[in-house]
C-alpha cells in the first residue's frame, strides 16, 4: 500500500515537473520550436516519460496551457470601479511568474499556432465574457468583450512578452491607473 502511494507521489511530481518545463519552454520558444526532447531535458527525465503522461506534443501543450483565469465575481463591483478591478486582477496575475502563466504562454504561441489562437478565443469567450456579463448584462458584455480582450492582451504583449521599456518601467499601480480610463470607456454604455 505504501509503495503504491509513494509511486503515485513520484508520478505526480514527475507530471508537475514536465508541465512546469513545458510552460517555460512554450513561453520561451512558442509551440513550433518546442520539442518533447527539450521539455524532457528541462525536466531532467527521459522523453518517453513525457510521452507516457501526455501522449504527444499537442496533448502536452493542451495540458500545460489549461487556463483558469480565476476571475473574481464582478456582479457586485460598482460600475466606476469595474475597469480597475479587471485590470488589477490581470496585472497581479502576471506580476507573479510570467513564464509560468498559461495565458501568457498561450498568447506567445497564438501568434504562430492556430490551435493556440483558438484556445485563446475560447478562454475569453468562456471566462471573460461571462464574467463581464455578470457586471454589465449580456448585451453590453457581448459588445465590450472583444475590446477588453484587445486591451488586456495588448498590455500582456507590451509588458510581459516584448518588455517595452515605457511599459515595464511603470509600477503595477501606474499600469492600472494609466489603463483604467481606456478600459472604463470600453465598458461604458
Amino acid at each position: 500500500m505504501q509503495e503504491a502511494q509513494e509511486a503515485e507521489g513520484r508520478g505526480a511530481q514527475t507530471k508537475a515537473a514536465i508541465l512546469r518545463a513545458a510552460r517555460e519552454r512554450f513561453a520561451a520558444h512558442g509551440y513550433e520550436r518546442t520539442t518533447i526532447r527539450a521539455v524532457a531535458a528541462d525536466a531532467a527525465i527521459d522523453p518517453s516519460m513525457v510521452m507516457r503522461y501526455f501522449g504527444n506534443k499537442e496533448k502536452l501543450f493542451d495540458a500545460a496551457l489549461a487556463v483558469d483565469l480565476r476571475l473574481p465575481d464582478l456582479s457586485a463591483v460598482p460600475p466606476g470601479e469595474l475597469a480597475a478591478v479587471v485590470l488589477r486582477h490581470f496585472v497581479d496575475r502576471w506580476e507573479g511568474d510570467p513564464a509560468d502563466d498559461a495565458l501568457l504562454v498561450l498568447l506567445r504561441s497564438a501568434v504562430t499556432n492556430e490551435a493556440a489562437a483558438a484556445r485563446m478565443r475560447e478562454v475569453f469567450a468562456t471566462q471573460v465574457a461571462p464574467a463581464l456579463a455578470a457586471a454589465l448584462g449580456p448585451e453590453r458584455a457581448r459588445r465590450a468583450a472583444g475590446l477588453v480582450a484587445a486591451q488586456l492582451l495588448g498590455l500582456a504583449l507590451a509588458r510581459y512578452l516584448l518588455r517595452l521599456p515605457g511599459v515595464t518601467s511603470l509600477t503595477p499601480d501606474e499600469v492600472v491607473a494609466g489603463l483604467s480610463p481606456a478600459l472604463e470607456a470600453t465598458l461604458s454604455p
